[in-house]
Order: structure tokens, then sequence, then C-alpha cells
């Protein structure tokens, strides 16, 4: 009996399947609490919104509910289950029974519901975020007709007034979203100077609706530089926003809002042909330790960095023409390609550019036999 009870405590006994059993409980159970719970979004939906959000139209209600991932997941957690030969207890259907209810109930008390950071990266996915709507608006209401037309009315003001120092329109985007009546209020050294000719317009049943862009000297060490420049004004509305109880709007939200903002608008005129070239964001930092020309520094330091920018000039096209080569010279016109002679003079030192005309990257140049029984002849 003494032997007996030596081997029990010596030899290891086989192991159990319970982190399986475990493992398909907590796999089911996260299952079932997805799909009980995209049941009741269901019938919320069904029983109270059909008609008004989808037209009585079940489908739609059952895509917008349910997720592929919950379907594929019941039927891979029976598979396992079936397949492997794993069976609950009444004990354990209990627990199951227990911690679908227990999760319910959290979720519906909003203990499980979706984080901060998880909703603003819903947000920013689906574009549903305000700044998202403001740029656009900003762009479709009033860029997207003035910044075209901004290149005619510089020119009509260069040449009565004087050159600007940039031809842009400066769109100043303050960080705080604290948008002032005047520019002067920010900085003395900043002075409206007076109007570009203005922009009119029909819109939106507005006959001849009135757009001006002003014209600010700004003022450095004696230095005095000439620009368009404006607040962008959909900022105002994040300012009031985040003032506004009822909005939900706190100052951090705002800050994040004027970011994404910057980024939205950065992106939708980077992608417009007819508005490229004819603006500059200035994003303005709030914690500029109080410094009273700070607003004249970026705005100079912007124009400085313009004025090192190189601009390519437009490809000209060369003539459709192609002149006559002459046939004994070191190289020939294959396939109508346009190819220059060596020239007689001198090499000049000054570098200089060679173009010659596109053609076909099947076309090569092709040696008759009818070229070297030309060349052999003259040799």
């Amino acid at each position: 009996m003494s032997g007996v009870m030596g081997e029990d405590g010596l030899v290891p006994r086989a192991r159990s399947r319970l982190p399986v059993v475990r493992a398909g409980m907590i796999a089911f159970c996260i299952t079932v609490e997805t799909f009980i719970h995209s049941m009741c979004l269901f019938a919320e939906e069904w029983l109270f919104h059909s008609r008004q959000r989808y037209h009585g139209r079940i489908n739609e209600i059952f895509q917008v509910c349910f997720r592929g991932h919950v379907f594929f997941g019941m039927c891979s957690v029976f598979l396992m289950l079936m397949l492997g030969g794993v069976s609950f207890s009444g004990e354990q259907w209990s627990t199951i029974a227990l911690m679908c209810a227990v999760y319910q109930l959290l979720r519906s008390l909003g203990f499980l519901g979706p984080a901060p950071v998880e909703i603003s990266e819903i947000c920013e996915m689906k574009k549903m975020n305000v700044a998202h709507g403001l740029a656009w608006s900003f762009y479709i209401g009033y860029l997207k007709f003035v910044l075209p037309d901004l290149q005619n009315k510089v020119t009509q003001y260069s040449s009565t007034r004087g050159k600007l120092s940039s031809p842009r329109l400066h769109i100043l985007l303050p960080l705080n979203a604290k948008v002032p009546t005047k520019p002067e209020e920010e900085d003395t050294n900043v002075i409206f100077h007076e109007n570009l000719p203005e922009l009119e317009r029909d819109t939106a049943g507005v006959r001849k609706r009135s757009y001006k862009n002003n014209v600010y000297k700004i003022t450095q060490d004696k230095e005095t530089f000439s620009c368009v420049l404006e607040y962008a004004t959909p900022l105002l509305t994040l300012y009031q926003m985040s003032h506004e109880s009822s909005a939900g709007f706190g100052e951090r939200e705002r800050k994040q809002q004027v970011l994404l903002f910057y980024r939205t608008l950065s992106q939708i005129l980077e992608d417009s042909l007819e508005c490229r070239n004819c603006y500059q964001l200035v994003l303005l930092n709030d914690e500029h330790t109080g410094d009273p020309h700070y607003l004249s520094r970026e705005i100079i330091q912007h124009l400085k960095q313009q004025d090192g920018e190189i601009h390519m000039d437009p490809i000209q096209e060369l003539p459709n023409e192609v002149h006559p080569v002459p046939e004994e010279g070191p190289i020939r016109n294959f396939n109508g390609a346009h190819h220059a002679t060596y020239p007689e003079d001198p090499i000049s030192n000054d570098p200089t550019l060679m173009f010659s005309q596109p053609q076909s990257l099947r076309s090569e140049p092709v040696e008759t036999t009818d070229y070297f029984n030309q060349h052999n002849t003259r040799r």
C-alpha cells in the first residue's frame, strides 16, 4: 500500500484538457456576447427607426447592425467545439450564461464602450469631425473661386500700385483659434494698406456678392514687405463653439480640431490644380511667450522663404517640323528623331541643356542594308 502511495506521489499525471476548455469558453462567450449585442441593435433599429432611417429595408438594417466577423466567429467556435470534442458541463454552461449577462450589463452602462482615442480615430477615418466640414466649406464656398482669380487681381494691382512681396494669399491659422477682428490688434507692425480689386459673384441667391482681399504692409528692422493676408474665418467658429456648453467642445478638443483643419485644408488645396501656388498656409503657435511682434516675424519668415523657392517654367514644345540632316554627317536621322550635329565652334564654358523630341520606346533605331551599301561605296 505504501508502494502505491509512493508511485502516486512521484509519477506525474497526464495533463487535462482544461486550457482548451477555458479557451473555448472564453472565445464562445465573446462571440455570443457580440452576437447578442448586435441582435439588440437590430431590434432597436427595426422597431423604432426602420421607416425613418432605412425606408423599411431590412437588409440595410442587417448590414449596419451585424458585422461579418460575428458570424465567422460563431461558426469557428462551433466547429472548434464539435471537431475538437470539447463539451461543457451544466455548471460551465451556467458560467457562460452569467458571463454573457454581466457583459451585456456593463456594456449597457457604458463601461465597455470605445475609448476616446478610438472614437477620434473612427471620426478621422470616416471624415466626421467638425474640422473636416469646416475645411471643405472654406474651400468650396470661398477659396475655390477666390484663389484662381487672385493672380489677375495682383497683376492689376501691381501695374498701378507697385509689386507685392508675394502674389499668394497668406492664410493665418492660430492654434488657439482666436481670430482677431484686425491683424493690427495682434501686432502693430502689420498695417492695413488697401484692398485688391473686388470679385463679384452670384452666390446662393445673392446677386453680385462682393469678395475682398486686403493688402497689408509688414515692417521689421526698417524693412517693409507687402502681401495679401487674412485669417481663416472657420477658426472663429471653433473658438466660439469651445465657449458654448451645449457644443461639448473643450479647449483641448479645439486645438486638435485646429490641427485637423490645417491638415485637411492642406490636402484639399494640394490636390486642387486651380489653387496651386496661389496660397500660403501660416500656422501660428499660441505659445510665443507674449512676443508683441510674433505675427510680423512669422509672416516675414514665410515671405523670405518664398524668395528662395525655385519656380520651374513650363517646358515649351518643340516645333513639329523636322529639319533635314545631311546624310554625310556623323549623326543620322533615324525614324524621324531630330539629333543635333557637332558644332564647329569651340566648346563653351557655359553649361547648356539639349533636348530631343520624344520618341516611342518601341521604335528603336534600325540599321538598314541601304545605309551600309552607301557607306561601303564611299569607302
